[in-house]
């Protein structure tokens, strides 16, 4: 993706993927992980995958920008392969980074990528930007023990996520969840608030949209894929698609094709 936003706000959502945003101009301002935070120009927000974050223009002149996506299993497989044996995943601790190594390197993997580059200089410049990663990203440190109670929400708000992502385009109560999660409703709006950064109807709507992407690039309608995955109407699903993803389906479509 490459754009020039002024007034677009994405929703608070997250991606299945490492999502790096290469800022080229103006300023873009966020929420991540509890925190707010400011990319200017020459800058890269780093989210490391399901980190749930916003976005609006920090900036008179709004905020250009690149996003480049790149897939664990792709990080996986190039890590595997240059380490000779598996290797620890990277995470990064801060999501906005004046890193002129990691932006170059992802600047060269974007405009790869949507050139028309040949194979081998995408695969080279795909190594160089996951080493870069690794150079720049840190190991997930080993989770504190949690106290009992806190333990017990965390596996409400698990159950409950296990319930939306196979119900994704289901209409599931809050009673329902709840009984489910083994909790008050409160309680687990609460816990899965706190463990995944969402609510759950915003888990389970990002869930759809995912879906609907995934079904997109595959040459499904928008119609189609909007009731496939449990959006009301389709100008319900667009509204949301353009407020997460910033494009279009129709345009998404269009990009994926060419």
């Amino acid at each position: 993706m490459h754009a020039h936003f002024f007034d677009h706000v994405y929703h608070p959502h997250s991606h299945d993927a490492y999502s790096f945003g290469i800022t080229e101009a103006g300023a873009q301002r966020f929420s991540c992980r509890g925190g707010a935070h400011t990319s200017g120009a020459g800058m890269v927000m780093a989210f490391n995958p399901d980190d749930p974050h916003d976005g609006r223009a920090a900036a008179d002149l709004g905020y250009q920008y690149r996003m480049v996506h790149i897939g664990p299993d792709v990080v996986r497989e190039v890590l595997t392969d240059t380490a000779g044996g598996r290797a620890v995943m990277p995470l990064f601790p801060e999501p906005a980074l004046s890193d002129p190594v990691l932006s170059g390197a992802l600047l060269r993997l974007h405009t790869a990528l949507v050139g028309d580059a040949d194979p081998l200089v995408r695969d080279e410049r795909l190594m160089a930007a996951v080493t870069a990663m690794v150079a720049r990203g840190t190991a997930r440190p080993p989770r504190a023990r949690v106290p009992a109670r806190e333990s017990a929400a965390r596996t409400a708000a698990r159950r409950a996520r296990a319930l939306l992502a196979d119900a994704y385009a289901e209409k599931v109560t809050a009673e329902h969840l709840a009984e489910t999660a083994g909790c008050s409703r409160f309680a687990l709006y609460r816990a899965f608030r706190s463990e995944y950064g969402m609510s759950p109807a915003d888990w389970q709507r990002q869930v759809r949209l995912r879906r609907a992407r995934g079904m997109l690039a595959a040459g499904t309608s928008a119609a189609d894929a909007a009731a496939a995955v449990g959006f009301s109407d389709q100008s319900h699903f667009h509204r949301w698609f353009v407020r997460c993803f910033g494009v279009t389906p129709g345009l998404y479509q269009r990009a994926g094709r060419s």
